[in-house]
């Protein structure tokens, strides 16, 4: 038996505990050119762990998340992730900007500037905007898309002169009410192109728009557009968490090829970021998540 066909056979898939189908891509593997390791995949990690443990496996991009490069100061980690030779492929997150209170917005607005500050400290390809839900006790769900829609106007020309680009998100409808009132790829791109694109773009997380009938058109329209791709599957049954029901690729219903090859013919030549929420990934060791990712990555995402 040959090394690779062993290291396969003993190598278990998290969190499934599957044995592993393929051995797990070297660093220096050219199929990893573009994968990103979105930070909350590894939830334990700290800044300086997950950049330490996208260098072991070789990956060349890192998508950060605010709260721990706050821990240790945007200059810090700009200069961790210099050092190590990586990319980062977005910054996470902007947004909530759905607060009818005058002092709440004012409070959005004004962190959602430091927010812009950090992504341009740590050259992020984009900061991440997750729009905001209703306001506690509200059904105006009109006057919500609006007031976000103001918001973003009115960070827009901050971010232009910051030099950093605001990646619109739209989320499954089932966060509508709690985190994202763009629920649609179509509804993302309505706001967007009211800014030049190299200023506003959109996020294509598979998790939020595999089940939209209309994907592979909006897609299409978001040519130019596409700031962040973004990939995990979507699992049945859902856990009782709805947020932590993202899975690793292969282990739910999601098609990758064929949204990959979609935003790559609109243009997006950018890192394939995996970002995935769930309990059973989070309590896995993450060295393992991020050799599991990988794995699947290369066989469940980038095959034609």
């Amino acid at each position: 038996m040959t090394d690779a066909a062993l290291s396969t056979r003993e190598t278990a898939d998290v969190p499934s505990g599957r044995p592993a189908e393929v051995p797990t891509p070297a660093p220096g593997d050219p199929r990893l050119a573009r994968l990103s390791l979105n930070q909350r995949t590894t939830e334990r990690w700290s800044v300086a762990e997950a950049v330490a443990g996208c260098v072991r496996a070789g990956l060349p991009a890192i998508g950060l998340w605010r709260e721990p490069v706050q821990e240790i100061g945007a200059s810090a980690a700009a200069r961790l992730v210099a050092d190590a030779g990586l990319r980062v492929s977005s910054l996470c997150r902007g947004g909530f900007l759905t607060a009818a209170d005058p002092s709440r917005r004012r409070h959005a607005l004004d962190d959602n500037r430091r927010a812009i500050d950090e992504a341009a400290e740590l050259d992020a390809a984009c900061l991440v905007m997750v729009v905001g839900g209703l306001p506690e006790g509200s059904r105006d769900l009109a006057g919500a898309r609006d007031r976000m829609s103001d918001g973003i106007a009115e960070l827009v020309p901050y971010a232009a002169r910051r030099g950093v680009r605001l990646a619109l998100e739209p989320m499954h409808p089932i966060f509508c009410a709690d985190r994202g009132v763009l629920s649609t790829l179509g509804q993302a791109l309505d706001l967007a192109e009211r800014f030049p694109a190299d200023e506003v773009g959109v996020v294509v997380d598979t998790f939020h728009v595999w089940w939209d009938p209309d994907v592979l058109g909006q897609i299409g329209r978001a040519r130019g557009r596409i700031a962040s791709f973004q990939v995990c599957d979507w699992i049945t049954p859902l856990p009782p968490d709805a947020l932590l029901s993202r899975g690793m690729m292969g282990d739910g219903h999601i098609d990758f090829p064929l949204l990959r090859r979609a935003v790559e013919r609109a243009g997006y030549a950018g890192d394939i970021e995996v970002e995935i929420f769930n309990a059973d990934v989070w309590a896995a060791d993450p060295d393992d998540v991020v050799a599991t990712l990988a794995r699947r990555y290369v066989t469940h995402v980038l095959p034609d």
